[in-house]
């Protein structure tokens, strides 16, 4: 596949706001072999396969982004391990871990297909996963998710901690949902030896009167958790929006992300390419940048280049969200899915 990155180490993108941008997340799918409440309508209409950028493209598009700097990038969705031989850009992606041009080849995943890649993840070098569970319960799950099956998920987590790989595990706090296993997800998560980050539900796409409902604060998800446990301030990061605290008890981590109570923007090192390859530097703006033109105009990555730092060069402040229960409004239109999450 094409490499576009230089050996020599790149000075990283800055925004107008002084922040370097060193972290890349790229939807290889809109697809999904679930269909969870918070994300996705349960009956989606998903971009025809010619819409999609080819992992050839993929490849070259991450490439240049790694040569202007980016040291961390993750594979998302949709479901990215649905993608038809995505194996194949895991395995080529790899080389720039290889050659010390990246720092961490990642992705987020449902679970689903882990039991069957989690060998070959780590065979590409990827060191630390993030699995989204927001429950225990089959039912619950079942019900959140729609079409998925907890098992098959929980042998998945099983099968990437065998093949050594450090799985977070991402959980949305949903009011009257999850809200009474929260406790009990931290326990079993820390006791195999996992981090948890609890996530507040965004309003991205459609918003039912139920997901209104189902917003859950989490400095109230952390009180609570502080009534049973000591919590300590934690100086771990990960590249990510996610604020930490140590349990003493269990020696395990809780990470807090918080677009809506306190939003992360200030330390955002980051932007998102869709799989048509649409680059948002912000996940809360509707402001985004089409890159898969320059990719296909040239074979060289002048044209690339050049829209890629005119991107950079607009990225927000920040976002605005907001749970509007007024006019029942997302703060922006597309679902989680479009944009990778």
């Amino acid at each position: 596949m094409f490499d576009s990155a230089a050996t020599t180490k790149p000075l990283p993108m800055i925004d107008p706001f002084g922040r370097s941008i060193d972290y890349l997340r790229v939807s290889v799918t809109d697809r999904c072999d679930f269909r969870c409440v918070y994300c996705m309508s349960e009956n989606m209409a998903f971009l025809p396969k010619k819409d999609l950028l080819t992992l050839e493209e993929l490849d070259r598009l991450c490439s240049a982004f790694i040569a202007k700097g980016v040291r961390k990038l993750r594979l998302t969705g949709g479901e990215p391990l649905v993608r038809k031989d995505v194996m194949t850009l895991f395995r080529s992606l790899s080389r720039h871990l290889d050659r010390g041009a990246l720092d961490e080849l990642t992705v987020t995943t449902n679970g689903s297909q882990l039991a069957r890649h989690a060998a070959d993840l780590a065979a590409c070098g990827v060191r630390r996963i993030n699995v989204s569970l927001d429950t225990l319960d089959p039912a619950k799950f079942r019900a959140v998710t729609r079409w998925g099956d907890l098992d098959a998920v929980l042998r998945g987590i099983d099968a990437a901690l065998a093949a050594g790989i450090h799985v977070k595990i991402n959980a949305v706090a949903l009011r009257g949902v999850n809200e009474a296993e929260i406790e009990g997800l931290v326990a079993w998560a820390h006791g195999k030896g996992m981090d948890i980050s609890f996530i507040e539900v965004m309003p991205l796409g459609d918003i039912e009167p139920s997901r209104l409902e189902q917003y859950l604060p989490l400095s109230l998800v952390r009180a609570r958790l502080a009534e049973r446990w000591t919590l300590s301030e934690s100086e771990h990061r990960t590249g990510g929006p996610a604020r930490y605290v140590e349990v003493a008890e269990t020696g395990g981590r809780i990470g807090f992300i918080t677009p809506m109570t306190h939003n992360f923007c200030e330390s955002c090192n980051r932007v998102r390419i869709t799989c048509t390859g649409t680059l948002y530097m912000c996940l809360g703006q509707d402001d985004a940048a089409d890159l898969r033109a320059p990719l296909r105009a040239s074979e060289a990555d002048d044209l690339l280049s050049d829209a890629i730092d005119r991107a950079i060069a607009r990225k927000p402040r920040g976002h605005d969200f907001v749970i509007d229960r007024r006019t029942r409004q997302p703060a922006v239109s597309r679902h989680m899915s479009m944009t990778g999450g």
